[in-house]
């Protein structure tokens, strides 16, 4: 069973989201909030599998929410109204496992509770597809430009499989596909991905790419 927590400032959207995740047969809500605050307390209490964190709260907003939740290693999965540019690097930077928006369809809602809950992250369509044009800009992030932030990641601890692994997740691939990649099994393409959060200090695969992308890794 996964336990979730609800935060959003709004009743009618904690109402429908209890309706949508009432329905499904491996999801318990342990707790709802209506601010920033309340959602802290509560998952330092409870422990939640994942974090439903709306962005605009009252007195601490979702963002900064979000950063202090992913600092004590809990899964906060972001449901917000805005799509901006701001909103969405400024939630996976706080250490956010998914972002979705609240258009999303009741499936999708649950599908991507289950990713989080799983270790992976989940991200809507419509922002994974600006988030990856920005990963893949030609030539803005090459390693040739950026060759302090490359040395940068042996700093680190980083082993060299370790960044290979790294430029994979920056491509998008599944542990299933790093596996392929490099003739090893799942669980050790898995163990490389955890060694990677680990060292580099993130939660999240979607802030691995970020990085990835920073040092110059996806040319």
């Amino acid at each position: 069973m996964i336990s979730v927590l609800i935060a959003d400032d709004h009743s009618a959207i904690r109402a429908g989201l209890r309706m949508i995740l009432t329905n499904s047969e491996n999801i318990e809500i342990v707790a709802e909030a209506s601010d920033g605050r309340a959602a802290m307390q509560n998952a330092h209490a409870l422990k939640p599998d994942v974090i439903l964190m709306d962005l605009q709260m009252p007195n601490v907003d979702g963002i900064a929410a979000t950063r202090e939740l992913a600092d004590h290693g809990m899964n906060v999965l972001v449901l917000t109204t805005y799509d901006h540019d701001d909103y969405v690097f400024g939630a996976i930077k706080a250490g956010a496992a998914g972002f979705l928006l609240k258009t999303a369809e009741a499936g999708e809602i649950v599908n991507a509770i289950e990713r989080v809950a799983s270790g992976q992250g989940a991200v809507a369509p419509e922002v994974g597809r600006r988030l990856f044009a920005v990963l893949s800009e030609p030539g803005a992030r090459s390693s040739q430009q950026h060759p302090a932030e490359t040395v940068s990641l042996t700093e680190y601890g980083l082993t060299e499989r370790e960044i290979q692994v790294l430029t994979e997740i920056g491509h998008g691939s599944t542990n299933k596909a790093i596996a392929r990649e490099f003739g090893i099994t799942v669980g050790t393409a898995k163990t490389h991905v955890s060694h990677i959060l680990d060292k580099l200090e993130i939660d999240s695969r979607t802030q691995a790419a970020l990085i990835a992308c920073d040092a110059g890794l996806l040319a």
